[in-house]
């Protein structure tokens, strides 16, 4: 197992290097591999997995019913639905299937209505239904007055995005992959059929190159050569509802969708929380993560037509990012023969749904391209800890607690998480550099006090680990 994130990297070349540890970065890694012959690098610029768009969404696993008919986007993630749920369960990731409302407020959206289950038909989704006001309601009870009615979409899922990403590593980093972290890559050129990645650590080198560098995917292209598209970061604020607001609804709770995108939704999540938004923001800046007060006022004027009881409840957090958008409908994902190289861009918030179709589509268009993978092999499975609210955690599992005390001592009452989950984080095959990155994998300091009572225990446990 290889997770470096300091001293130099290694000077022989790699027979594949993916630029960007994100879920599709980390997902093609996992697919790659399943080869033992090849010997693959997964660098990322920042100090963990999933750090950029992967985890900063809505957390929600599509079906796909809504994509563009025949576009790659749409076979991708009806494809990836499929694998990815069976993943999940045999990961641990958490998922509920509470399914989705399409929620029509005036005469207009209504009509719609029908369109988009006709469309949902042309993606090979066969169970969306039309429901009355009556039906809607009685669905939903705390729906804001006036809806019309709703299309319901009963396949759509939540999902943890970061259990996911961290899975996907996990497997791949115990299977062979090199994940070289706190390496940006500044340039990459091609010398003598090989890339040269000069980055802040050193120079990498491999024969195959795959970008899924998200939001610096056009920079990466551009280096190359190429300029198919252009990322125009698509900012999406959101504000997480605290866990006593997770009885006011039991759907995920959708606008009929725009140009923009999917518009500004009501989801419950798999920890128990709300979450209302996003916005869709369109910027030049591809590190504006901040929020905005602006923004924040667009979502609770939303919200309150949605679900008015949701602006009654308290706030847990507030959070923002950044979509990798382009001037094209479809994700830009080729191949350059060549050049011994992928691009992968443009994917935006059903990239988790699709992350490991597109691993696939990925693997399939390097083979094609002249990249001999080696025979395959079965991976060992991964087992996550579980972080979602709806399955048994370890503060409630008695037969755990008696083998290892550990898993009944809570440090973070807000999210009942346990000395032995934040020291089986902090040992793992992927551990934290931060407090933010144990926080992912454990909910620490992410409940209600935002770590106001749990924060000095959490730290003390997190540098005697590091020290």
């Amino acid at each position: 197992m290889t997770v470096t994130a300091r001293g130099p990297l290694p000077p022989e070349p790699y027979d594949v290097a993916i630029v960007g540890a994100g879920v599709v970065g980390c997902a093609t890694a996992r697919a790659l591999a399943r080869h033992p012959r090849l010997r693959v690098a997964l660098v990322e610029a920042q100090d963990d997995v999933g750090q950029g768009t992967s985890k900063a969404n809505t957390a929600i696993l599509h079906t796909g019913f809504d994509a563009t008919p025949g576009s790659l986007e749409a076979r991708l993630v009806r494809e990836g639905a499929r694998a990815l749920a069976a993943y999940a369960a045999e990961s641990g990731i958490p998922v509920e299937p509470v399914g989705a409302l399409l929620v029509a407020w005036d005469e207009e959206q209504l009509a719609a209505l029908p369109r988009l289950a006709e469309k949902a038909e042309r993606n090979e989704y066969h169970a969306t239904r039309i429901m009355g006001a009556d039906e809607a309601y009685a669905h939903e009870p705390h729906l804001g007055p006036g809806a019309l009615g709703a299309l319901h979409v009963p396949g759509e899922s939540i999902v943890c995005p970061w259990t996911t990403t961290l899975a996907y590593a996990t497997q791949a980093v115990r299977h062979g992959v090199h994940l070289h972290l706190d390496s940006p890559v500044h340039r990459v050129s091609r010398q003598n059929d090989t890339h040269v990645l000069a980055t802040s650590r050193g120079t990498l080198r491999a024969r195959w190159l795959v970008n899924t560098a998200g939001l610096h995917a056009d920079t990466l292209d551009r280096q190359l050569g190429h300029h198919d598209f252009t990322v125009t970061p698509r900012r999406g604020q959101l504000i997480v509802y605290d866990k006593l607001a997770r009885g006011l609804v039991r759907h995920i709770l959708l606008p009929v969708p725009t140009s923009l995108g999917k518009g500004v939704l009501v989801a419950p999540t798999v920890h128990g929380n709300v979450l209302l938004g996003p916005t869709a923001e369109d910027l030049d800046d591809k590190h504006a993560t901040g929020s905005t007060a602006d923004g924040l006022a667009l979502l609770r004027e939303k919200g309150r037509r949605i679900l008015p009881e949701l602006l009654d409840e308290e706030v847990t957090a507030v959070y923002a990012g950044l979509r990798a958008a382009t001037e094209h409908d479809d994700y830009k994902i080729a191949a350059h023969p060549g050049q011994a190289y992928v691009t992968v861009g443009g994917i935006r918030s059903t990239g988790l749904t699709a992350s490991l179709a597109i691993a696939a589509h990925v693997t399939g268009l390097l083979t094609d391209s002249g990249l001999d993978p080696g025979p395959a092999r079965e991976l060992e499975p991964v087992r996550m800890p579980n972080i979602g609210d709806a399955f048994p955690r370890p503060y409630q599992r008695h037969e755990l607690i008696a083998g290892d005390p550990e898993y009944g001592t809570l440090v973070c009452h807000c999210e009942r998480v346990s000395r032995g989950e934040i020291r089986d984080a902090l040992a793992s095959t992927i551990p934290p550099r931060t407090l933010d990155g144990l926080r992912r994998r454990t909910r620490a300091r992410a409940g209600r006090c935002q770590g106001f009572s749990c924060g000095a225990a959490v730290r003390a446990l997190f540098e005697e680990a590091r020290a």
